[in-house]
């Protein structure tokens, strides 16, 4: 009698090698989607650890939640750092791995011969020679897009939308071994805070160059003349932050531009619950996870379809706007300020597109891959949504 995943998971031990975790400063959808399926896992009765880079006043080991954190290493040393000490045994006995590719493997495969799922969130070419110029991006890019793909070719991939899987085919993952596994929502957290009564548009997330947040800098600047208290708020840290404020200075947008900085959570969700759209003009996301919590708030989104992962987490039309170009990004964000019948049929689809997705369905998908993994299975699947 084949054994259920549930008598396969209790007792196993599963580490988790990411370069950051969610208390990192520069932790975004991605880390959280980690923490998701590490709790589901433990729920489970799996031992889980997270491996990750060091950060300023972190544990180096620590237990939340029933889950075990180790940090060692910087941003680029963490990858060397996780080798070694899972080659050295040093996280005790392990019964399967989760190297989660943010751009670099941890090349795990290479020292365990034990299950390895890899884990991918989006493809990253477009990203290397922005954050990486000359050769440094070049090799980045040569090894996600073809020693990693050769590296791991026997190995189970798990990615959080169809685009993702359609960008991994692309470097050659082929076979049965993709499973998709979509982000969860959080349930609706209520706050004091109701849509502002001039126009308002957020961002939410890492500021970084490939967030193309200047779009939405853009954007806000050419609707000043029809929309003369139109303001952006913008919410998250990160490296390029002062680059952000050297270009908002520079169009003179300072009295249309808010910075918000690293917000607490409850800050976080006032300022969705007051927006009137969300703008996410990144060129790449595995998903979105912003645009769930938005939604959650009757805020939808616009976002270019080019992203990848906004073609799942937003349904054109119903839940928010797919554009193409940054012009019609800046027209599809004008129609909505100017349409409040409109901006009121997106808040209602997004808030429906948004509990389709849960993460208690994720957790059952990404435990069964796990043990698919345990039993020396491959899984392919396309995640079903919750109706």
């Amino acid at each position: 009698m084949p054994t259920s995943d549930a008598d396969l998971l209790a007792g196993r031990h599963v580490v988790f090698l990411s370069w950051r975790d969610t208390g990192n400063p520069e932790g975004g959808g991605a880390e959280r989607y980690l923490e998701k399926m590490a709790a589901g896992l433990a729920a489970r009765g799996v031992g889980v650890t997270v491996f990750s880079a060091a950060y300023a006043g972190a544990a180096p080991d620590e237990v939340v939640d029933g889950v075990r954190y180790v940090r060692r290493g910087s941003k680029l040393t963490v990858y060397l750092q996780g080798m070694r000490l899972l080659a050295l045994r040093r996280f005790g006995r392990v019964d399967a791995v989760v190297d989660v590719q943010n751009g670099l493997p941890f090349f795990s495969a290479l020292v365990t011969r034990r299950p390895v799922i890899v884990l991918v969130h989006h493809v990253h070419r477009e990203q290397w020679p922005v954050v990486y110029p000359g050769a440094t991006g070049r090799v980045g890019w040569w090894i996600e897009s073809r020693f990693a793909p050769y590296l791991y070719r026997r190995k189970q991939y798990v990615v959080v939308s169809r685009a993702t899987r359609d960008e991994l085919r692309g470097l050659g993952v082929h076979g049965p071994r993709v499973a998709v596994v979509h982000n969860g929502t959080d349930p609706v957290v209520t706050v004091d805070a109701r849509k502002t009564a001039n126009p308002s548009i957020c961002v939410v997330g890492r500021l970084v160059p490939h967030k193309q947040v200047e779009h939405a800098v853009d954007a806000v600047l050419a609707l000043r003349p029809e929309f003369p208290d139109l303001r952006l708020r913008i919410v998250g840290s990160g490296w390029w932050d002062a680059e952000l404020r050297r270009y908002v200075q520079e169009r003179g947008g300072c009295d249309a531009v808010v910075f918000e900085g690293h917000v607490t959570e409850v800050r976080k969700q006032e300022i969705y619950e007051e927006s009137w759209v969300m703008a996410l003009p990144s060129v790449k996301e595995g998903w979105g996870l912003v645009v769930g919590e938005a939604a959650a708030h009757g805020t939808p989104t616009v976002a270019y379809s080019g992203a990848g992962g906004t073609r799942e987490s937003i349904v054109h039309g119903v839940s928010g706007v797919l554009v193409e170009t940054a012009e019609e990004f800046t027209a599809a964000i004008r129609d909505l300020l100017a349409d409040a019948e409109r901006r009121r049929e997106l808040a209602d689809g997004a808030r429906r597109h948004s509990v389709r997705f849960s993460w208690g369905h994720s957790q059952s998908a990404f435990a069964h891959v796990v043990a698919s993994a345990l039993r020396g299975e491959k899984v392919d699947s396309q995640d079903a949504v919750e109706e």
